[in-house]
């Protein structure tokens, strides 16, 4: 079994530096047995969130693995519809019972809107409480993760934001590092847009060291420092995501993926007010 290589954050706890998703996976049955069989693969990270209506099978699945729940790093968030101090603290339990544990290793907000203080306030209660052992945002801009550092008592130890081959993110993942501030990728293959698995440049670089398009992805992705999250219900491919810690790029393949970057999310600009109205306008207004 391969064994995935551990980072340090910012309050000295480990964390894997690659780690399995489980986002648009809402069925309980699949789910269950897609992290069963990620964990099975290798997998310690199992990455969820309320918004993912899967918390259930993750937790049944993680306690049915027969792997000692210390040995495994279980990630959820705070979706925006709780995001008051009150009704974080009552996420944050509904969240610990539907993943059957009595401790996250993490807990993030999951978008940067709302009452984010007074979310972050209900998480660092639980942080000191023991209830998760480190806390972060996700979708966060270097300017807002800022506001929460000068404003709050806890800094966040993870950013979790879109970072792939056509949205490199540059000035933001340096930004956190500065910070002291993990980046973890989601969508790190773009969800397959623009043929990105058919890339002739990816596929000169992967056929150069006899890999797969995902797994150079994936390594270019780890050799920037940054944690990654893939996510496939398929069990090949768990295991080809994986097996990304035999090979290096050397610094012309890293400086030939540079030239991919389109500088523009491949989903939705976290700044557009019209989108941020269509997406998350329901959820916010139950804050009222």
């Amino acid at each position: 079994m391969i064994k995935i290589p551990k980072v340090k954050l910012n309050n000295g706890i480990e964390m894997p530096q690659l780690g399995y998703g489980v986002f648009q996976i809402p069925d309980a049955n699949e789910a269950e047995k897609a992290v069963k069989n990620a964990l099975d693969v290798g997998y310690r990270l199992i990455d969820t969130a309320t918004a993912y209506q899967n918390e259930t099978a993750v937790g049944k699945a993680i306690k049915e693995s027969g792997i000692n729940r210390e040995d495994i790093f279980v990630t959820s968030k705070l979706w925006v519809s709780d995001f008051t101090y009150e009704r974080a603290k009552k996420a944050i339990d509904a969240s610990l019972q539907r993943l059957g544990t009595d401790y996250l290793d993490l807990y993030l907000l999951h978008q940067p809107y709302g009452d984010v203080m007074g979310a972050w306030r209900a998480m660092q209660e639980a942080y000191r409480a023991g209830k998760i052992r480190a806390i972060g945002v996700s979708n966060f801009y270097g300017d807002q993760l800022k506001n929460l550092e000068l404003t709050m008592e806890v800094k966040p130890a993870v950013n979790q934001i879109e970072v792939n081959p056509w949205y490199q993110q540059v000035k933001e993942v340096a930004v956190n590092q500065r910070e002291d501030v993990r980046i973890e990728a989601w969508a790190p293959f773009a969800e397959g847009k623009h043929d990105i698995f058919k890339n002739e440049l990816i596929q000169q670089i992967a056929e150069k060291h006899h890999k797969t398009v995902g797994q150079i992805i994936l390594r270019w992705l780890l050799q920037r420092n940054i944690t990654v999250i893939p996510k496939s219900v398929h069990r090949v491919r768990m295991e080809e995501n994986i097996a990304v810690f035999d090979f290096e790029l050397d610094d012309a393949d890293m400086n030939l993926m540079s030239t991919l970057n389109r500088h523009e999310s491949q989903f939705f600009d976290h700044r557009d007010p019209v989108t941020i109205e269509q997406i998350f306008g329901k959820s916010l207004k139950q804050l009222r």
